[in-house]
């Protein structure tokens, strides 16, 4: 019998596993795919090696002149642009599966069905079952990319981010439907390599979970790297021809048809469930938890992107570790996501942390911004990539940092000494007398943090 039993591989599921051993348990994971599970499989690490090349390739193209560069007949091989990705991916995910005999966890492949509070039963590909016995089962199945009713899945002319990262040929056009970060990540790679891509969004700005400024920068970026942006655009009408796509759109312009090779849903995503007997489930279809993480079955817990948002892989790791921390550890008292840094890499980059001015607004809480733009960076200057700004949100009456936005090059490094600030309830005195190095682009950082107080040196 095992003292815990783990449905789903992936960054909340392998975390919690090895958590759990580390605790001196005896643990199992079970996987259908591939240790590491969507974001290091189909997901997060193949597509930031996608997106590497195609800065890379961009680079090249657009700036090499820049850099007193010149050269003839540059190409690229787009079966090798995939294939790399392929392979960082399937290196990652033997890691893991070495971490998992490092920490004595079974690795039990197969399609897990919770059979009661204390059973697990397994199918492997052959179809053979196995029952499984736990004091408890933490199930961590993840999620799918959420389908489009009128416009399904089909693999070539309409697809998943899945089907986005292994395209054997390469497409003319692309319209992606959707414009938050999987949207506008797969935009960037696309059109570096010469793709005519279109992004067609409701809402007013391209990634609208973020600070509208934010969205705005990018879509302006975009517009010059030669990506069509239709904001504040609805799709009213789907057509998949085949070959191609055709979508109706209606938008501040009018309306139009668009036709393009390939249509990238990006919509949003949909819980993969566990078979067998099914928790309480939300409105939405994911999996209800408490403040422990434990489901309406007694023993069996949830906790990832299974149990709902936000859908990212660093919140996923870290509400495993309360949850083990919890079944595990004598007084442990487990703790919810509270600030977390989104980030999303394109380029520029964006990331965030804390609240945004139309959160604080909502509020009624009174606020001090501080920017500083790239431009002014001797870093970015240098680097040639001086696109984007630093914009922090501080508390007007005590100074303390409430949010963080950044868009350009590495945004989503610098984002975590500002997440650190947020959990820390710095204030702007205390980022001030922080010594920070020259010449770096987190000079901007502090930079933004003198403008909230009107004393910036360098803008």
């Amino acid at each position: 019998m095992y003292d815990l039993i783990v449905i789903g591989g992936g960054p909340a599921g392998y975390v919690g596993a090895i958590r759990a051993a580390q605790l001196g348990k005896n643990v199992a994971v079970v996987e259908t795919d591939r240790a590491g599970g969507t974001c290091l499989n189909w997901g997060c690490i193949p597509t930031k090696a996608l997106l590497k090349n195609a800065e890379l390739y961009q680079t090249l193209t657009k700036k090499a002149d820049a850099f007193g560069i010149s050269f003839d007949n540059l190409s690229y091989d787009w079966s090798k642009v995939v294939g790399r990705s392929r392979q960082v991916s399937e290196r990652l995910a033997g890691g893991i599966e070495f971490l998992f005999k490092k920490n004595k966890i079974d690795y039990i492949r197969g399609f897990g069905d919770l059979i009661d509070s204390n059973h697990v039963e397994v199918t492997a590909a052959d179809g053979t079952k196995q029952l499984h016995e736990a004091a408890n089962i933490l199930v961590a199945t993840g999620c799918k990319s959420r389908e489009l009713p009128p416009l399904p899945f089909n693999g070539t002319s309409v697809i998943s981010s899945k089907e986005a990262m292994v395209l054997e040929k390469q497409p003319e056009s692309m319209v992606i439907i959707g414009a938050g970060a999987i949207g506008v990540e797969f935009a960037y790679v696309y059109n570096a390599y010469g793709t005519k891509v279109t992004i067609i969004e409701m809402q007013p700005n391209l990634l609208p979970v973020e600070d509208e400024e934010v969205g705005q920068e990018l879509q302006k970026s975009f517009t010059k790297q030669g990506v069509r942006n239709l904001t504040n655009t609805k799709c009213v009408n789907f057509q998949d021809n085949g070959d191609s796509v055709s979508i109706d759109v209606e938008g501040p312009k009018g309306n139009e048809t668009i036709t393009a090779d390939v249509c990238l849903v990006a919509i949003g995503v949909a819980p993969v469930l566990p078979g067998g007997i099914q928790p309480e489930l939300d409105d939405r279809g994911f999996i209800s938890v408490d403040d422990r993480y434990q489901t309406s079955i007694p023993n069996v817990y949830a906790c990832g992107d299974i149990s709902g948002p936000p859908w990212l892989a660093h919140t996923a790791s870290f509400e495993a570790v309360q949850c083990v921390e919890g079944l595990f550890v004598d007084g442990h008292t487990p703790r919810q996501v509270g600030n977390f840094p989104g980030c999303t890499y394109c380029h520029p980059q964006v990331a965030s942390v804390g609240k945004t001015e139309r959160a604080l607004k909502e509020e009624g809480i009174d606020y001090k911004v501080g920017k500083f733009p790239y431009a002014a960076s001797g870093k970015a200057q240098a680097s040639a990539d001086a696109e984007g700004f630093v914009k922090l949100l501080f508390g007007k009456e005590h100074g303390e940092l409430l949010g963080a936005h950044i868009i350009g090059d590495n945004a989503t490094e610098l984002i975590a000494e500002m997440g650190l600030a947020l959990e820390m309830e710095l204030t702007t005195d205390e980022i001030h007398s922080t010594i920070h190095a020259h010449p770096t682009l987190a000079e901007a950082i502090h930079e933004a943090t003198l403008d909230a107080d009107g004393h910036a040196i360098h803008f």
